[in-house]
């Protein structure tokens, strides 16, 4: 008896773990409320939501993690076309007649462990169904956007929507008629929000996304690229900014119902949290720190006495336009590593910088070198303009419109140097100088300004890079560092024009300069130096003395006869 006892005790032991165990893998929902839900080692999730109202035609449910995958499904048992599995994971469930209670599953792929934050939207029959006409993804009604990225750009993707539909009713046909009662009426925006700058904590994320959720949020705190029709791509590109947190969500309108529903939410950083190498927490690499401080000093030094140093200016002009050509060149002909292809830029960048200074010495030709200063100055400035809302302007998708712009922008600059040539060169010391700090800065703390150039070296090393969308955040480092580059820049060109006032306006090149000397010696016949014999008489004369021997010492008075 007393075994059969404790046997009796143990199986309802058993049977009370087993019930509080699925309590605690049941998880419930309200409608609106976002929920935190954990999901065990090896364990499914239960997510339900009950007294759905009788006007509610469908329901979402999102859920989202920092960066670990996380399945979503209709079913207990994963299945291919009933569950979709990401970081930002949702499902869009169709609600029968009498319908009240709804229940998805969440697991992770792998076995691990995960935490989220998930929230349930309710839509009624008016609203347009995320999704719904959906004809790429395994899902029949897919409300998720599809995101990759590269280095270059990153590209969402979505399935088109449909027309709102009661409760068991036969939903619209989607390819069958494009009149204005079908889907074809309906219009999506684009919207971007920014997280803050080189936060990349959890904390921060779900706190963002909880601003995202639904249409009035979205709208509220996000920022819309673009709209666009039933008729247009829904794909879109972006430029991609590696440790910057990017939430895209997607809204489709009704206009004859004037009602909208919001697609799932999805977020990026541009950057792996699992990879070893390139990943989010070791984007600043040592060999580009260490290049773009000694840019940056050298960029300092120029702001400030670059025209007074004229040689040193040339230099370093010289060395980043030729370092900057060539990265472009190796990049696209060679598959090298990028150390490698950073150490060869800046081998190439020092010879251009000494072919540049020895032009000027020995031809001695100031406006040919200035005009090459007035070309960087010129990109610069052309890169800027682009870097405005300008550069998302659609004519300027087009590879031919924008290449000609930027060309006629960066060429005109220069023919100012023709007229003012000092004025010129220090305006170009002052900017371009203060520019190279910001790009130092950026190699240890982010900041928006370093894409004034990086969109265009993008769009020079992928052709695909014109379609994308490049608007970045301006957020408090980058109104200091605005605010350091503008400070840096007039400093140097007023510390510059008021020092080189009473100066010529460039020093004469050494090769002139002696090549006048000796003129001047073989005309004037009164200087001693016009009877020294010249430099190459001097060596011959030199090694005829090391060459010929010695005469012996001794007597050489002649005999007497």
């Amino acid at each position: 008896m007393p075994l059969k006892r404790e046997c009796l005790v143990l199986l309802v032991l058993s049977w009370v773990s087993s019930l509080r165990a699925q309590d605690e893998n049941r998880v419930l929902f309200s409608l609106g409320t976002f929920q935190n839900v954990s999901v065990p080692v090896n364990g499914t999730v239960q997510a339900v939501v009950s007294r759905v109202p009788a006007d509610v035609s469908f329901l979402t449910l999102q859920f989202h993690t920092h960066h670990r995958n996380v399945t979503l499904s209709y079913t207990l048992i994963p299945l291919y076309g009933f569950s979709v599995t990401a970081a930002d994971a949702g499902l869009l469930s169709n609600l029968t007649p009498s319908q009240t209670t709804v229940s998805w599953f969440l697991k992770t792929p792998d076995g691990s462990s995960a935490a989220g934050i998930g929230v349930i939207l309710p839509y009624t029959s008016t609203d347009p169904v995320p999704g719904a006409c959906n004809q790429e993804f395994p899902l029949e009604i897919d409300p998720n956007i599809y995101l990759q990225y590269n280095l270059f750009e990153t590209m969402i993707t979505f399935a088109p929507a449909n027309i709102g539909y009661g409760r068991g009713e036969i939903p619209p046909a989607c390819d069958v008629d494009m009149g204005s009662s079908t889907r074809w009426r309906l219009v999506y925006e684009v919207y971007q929000y920014f997280l803050p700058e080189g936060d990349l904590s959890e904390q921060s994320l779900i706190s963002s996304l909880e601003k995202v959720a639904n249409v009035q949020n979205v709208q509220d705190n996000s920022r819309k690229v673009v709209s666009l029709t039933s008729h247009d791509r829904t794909q879109f590109s972006f430029s991609s900014l590696p440790g910057q947190g990017v939430i895209f969500s997607v809204i489709v309108r009704d206009p004859v119902l004037n009602t909208s529903a919001s697609y799932i939410p999805v977020h990026t950083y541009a950057c792996s949290f699992n990879s070893t190498l390139d990943g989010c927490s070791d984007l600043g690499r040592v060999s580009t720190k260490v290049f773009f401080t000694v840019i940056g000093l050298a960029g300092l030094f120029v702001c400030f006495v670059g025209h007074r140093f004229f040689k040193c200016e040339l230099f370093c002009m010289g060395f980043g336009f030729t370092a900057f050509v060539f990265f472009v060149v190796i990049t696209i002909t060679t598959p090298l590593e990028y150390n490698l292809r950073l150490a060869l830029t800046a081998l190439m960048g020092v010879v251009g910088g000494v072919a540049m200074v020895m032009s000027w010495w020995r031809f001695g030709s100031v406006m040919a070198c200035v005009l090459v200063v007035g070309l960087i100055l010129g990109f610069l400035i052309s890169s800027i303009v682009f870097f405005t809302p300008l550069g998302d302007l659609p004519v300027f998708h087009n590879d031919v419109v924008f290449w000609v712009v930027f060309a006629c922008i960066m060429v005109f600059v220069p023919l100012f140097f023709i007229r003012w040539p000092r004025e010129g060169n220090i305006i170009t010391c002052g900017v371009v100088g203060a520019y190279t700090v910001v790009l130092a800065v950026n190699a240890y703390t982010y900041t928006s300004l370093s894409f004034i150039t990086l969109d265009v070296l993008k769009r020079l090393l992928n052709h695909n890079f014109s379609r994308a969308f490049i608007s970045v955040p301006l957020q408090d480092i980058d109104f200091i560092m605005i605010t350091v580059w503008v400070v840096l820049g007039v400093s140097g060109i007023v510390v510059q024009l008021y020092r080189e006032k009473s100066r010529p306006f460039f020093p004469p090149s050494p090769y002139v300069m002696w090549k006048q000397e000796r003129e001047r010696r073989k005309t004037n016949v009164l200087d001693p130096s016009h009877h020294k014999p010249s430099l190459s008489a001097q060596i011959l004369g030199r090694i005829r003395q090391l060459t010929q021997r010695a005469e012996p010492a001794g007597e050489t008075t002649p005999l007497l006869l």
